[in-house]
Formats: structure tokens, C-alpha cells, sequence
């Protein structure tokens, strides 16, 4: 068994890779939940969603996140209402946040209604919520404390940051079968994904990072900064924010007390060296995923450097 730990657009875009190399049942996916926001009543997953519909083929590809060909005729009416409506939600994604929410409502977990998700669409991948307790993302700026969507989609990372707040943290525990799978996986995978708000969400919880530095896995990363910026999302502006380096030196050493190997773009291949200073392999190959070879080829040598 393969164990990612994955957020938003970046994982999902390797994961549709990685399900080509290895077979859907092998692998189970750990996703960031500190995304997580209520919209119109309704319990939204963002990340998880994300990964779920693009690899059941349905996500929308030119934003990379939503459903593919999606209508916004109730979001148009709730705006005659006088709601905001910042957070696209589409009518097709819509029934989705309405299945959840009633049934988390019945009294499942976040754990059960995702895999009941994923039995829908017809995946065979285990993707469980890194916890199934209040836990979400807070961003400080001015002096106040806005949701992590509130900053991300809103207002369009424009803010300051002063802090990153993860409400919950203290107290969330591992969803069940998070562990054992970190505990008894043939290899793990960080994808690329924002290692502040995304990977950076999942490791703050209680008990994930001591049973990544436990395990007796190879663990192997790949880097969301490429030539010091980010692909897609604010990872740069988060990572400067709280004082560490924008490039793939940075992520290294955000996982460097459990991190075997990092692969890196080839634009920074002068990083290897440093980046193997602190302790770990440093793999150089082409990151960018432009096409659905690329993302192929990529999982290739991440899932060669596990063996």
C-alpha cells in the first residue's frame, strides 16, 4: 500500500498520475481538511472534493477544482437573495455538499461520508480526512482572524499575513485507519501540495509527524516551489510570511525530521547539494504537469524512489 498525504489542485493533478502506475486499491490518500468552510448551510470539502473528481474524471480542468461543464443557476438566484456568493459553487458540486451535509447531519463522520463519496464515483482509492473533528484554517491579518477561504478566494491572497492559525489543532485526533496505514505503508508520498496550509495542515494534527518519523516507510516529497515561486496557490506568500525560504530548500526543511527524498524541478538543480546538507537524496526531475504524460512520468520516479 501507497500512502499520500495530499491538498488541493497539485496532489490531485499527481494522484491522476500516480493511479496510472500503481492500481487504485493500493493506494490510500491522507487529505487536508483545514479547508473545510460551511456555505449556505452546507459542510464543503474542498480538497477532498478535489482529488474525488478529478479522479473520477469529472472535475472541471481549466480551474482544476469543481465539476466539469457545471451550471451556477442556484448560486445566481441566491444572489437575488442578497447572499454573497465568493465561493463558486456549482449546481452539480452543490448535490455533493447536500449528500454530505446530510448525512454527517444523520450522525457519520467526515470518514464514513467520503468513502461513501468515493463508492459513488466509483473509486477504488481509500481517501480518508487527516481527522474527523473541528479543525480548520485561519489566517491573521490586520489584527483579525479570517477562514482560510476567506483570504484564498475572497480576497485573493492579497492580505498581509501576520500568522497562520490552525483552530483545533490541540485537540483533533487522526481519523480512523490514518495512522496504522503512515504505520504500515510500503512508501508515502508528500505531494505537491502547499507545505504550509495544505501538507502544513495535515502534520498539525496530534500524533501525524511523530508517526512519520516513526515509520519505517520511505518517505519521498515533491516540491510545490519551482524556481521560487509557486504553480498554482499562494505557497510562496505563506512560506514568506512565516520566515522560511521560497524555494525547495524551504519545503526540505519543513520535512526535513522525516523526509527521505525530494524530488525537485530541474530549473533548481543547483538546491541538490544544499538540500541533500540536510540529510535526505535529492531526486532533480521535471515537476511541471502540463499534461497527463507529465504527471506519468513524475509518479514514475516518485514511486521508484519508495523501492
Amino acid at each position: 500500500m501507497i500512502v499520500a498525504l495530499a491538498g488541493g489542485v497539485g496532489a490531485a493533478r499527481f494522484l491522476e498520475g500516480l493511479v496510472q502506475v500503481i492500481p487504485q486499491k493500493d493506494l490510500t490518500v491522507i487529505g487536508n481538511v483545514g479547508d473545510d468552510t460551511e456555505v449556505c448551510g452546507l459542510h464543503v470539502s474542498p480538497d477532498l472534493d478535489i482529488i474525488a473528481y478529478t479522479l473520477a474524471g469529472i472535475v472541471d480542468p481549466l480551474k482544476g477544482w469543481g465539476i466539469r461543464n457545471d451550471t451556477f443557476v442556484c448560486q445566481r438566484s441566491l444572489q437575488k437573495y442578497g447572499y454573497e456568493t465568493w465561493f463558486n459553487l456549482g449546481d452539480k458540486d452543490l448535490a455533493t455538499h447536500i449528500y454530505r451535509t446530510q448525512q454527517l447531519r444523520k450522525g457519520l463522520c467526515l470518514s464514513q461520508v467520503t468513502a461513501q463519496i468515493l463508492k459513488r464515483l466509483r473509486l477504488r482509492i481509500r481517501l480518508l480526512p487527516v481527522t474527523d473533528d473541528e479543525f480548520q484554517t485561519h489566517i491573521v491579518t490586520s489584527g483579525r482572524k479570517i477562514h482560510f477561504q476567506e483570504y484564498m478566494v475572497k480576497l485573493q491572497t492579497r492580505p498581509h499575513v501576520e500568522r497562520i492559525v490552525f483552530n483545533g489543532s490541540k485537540k483533533a485526533r487522526p481519523a480512523k485507519g490514518v495512522l496504522r496505514s503512515i504505520q504500515q505503508a510500503n512508501g508515502i508520498i508528500i505531494c505537491p501540495s502547499n507545505p504550509i496550509v495544505s501538507i502544513g495542515a495535515i502534520l498539525k494534527i496530534p500524533q501525524i509527524r511523530a508517526a512519520l518519523c516513526t515509520t519505517k516507510s520511505k518517505i519521498v516529497a515533491v516540491s510545490p516551489i519551482v524556481g521560487g515561486k509557486t504553480i498554482k496557490g499562494p505557497a510562496d506568500k505563506l512560506m514568506k510570511s512565516i520566515g522560511v525560504e521560497v524555494n525547495a530548500i524551504g519545503v526540505a526543511r519543513i520535512y526535513r525530521d522525516f523526509l527521505d527524498t525530494l524530488v525537485l524541478d530541474q530549473v533548481d538543480r543547483n538546491l541538490a547539494k544544499n538540500i541533500e546538507s540536510l540529510g535526505m537524496k535529492a531526486v532533480v526531475a521535471g515537476t511541471i504537469m502540463r499534461r497527463l504524460t507529465d504527471k506519468i512520468r513524475l509518479a514514475r520516479i516518485v514511486v521508484r524512489e519508495l523501492e
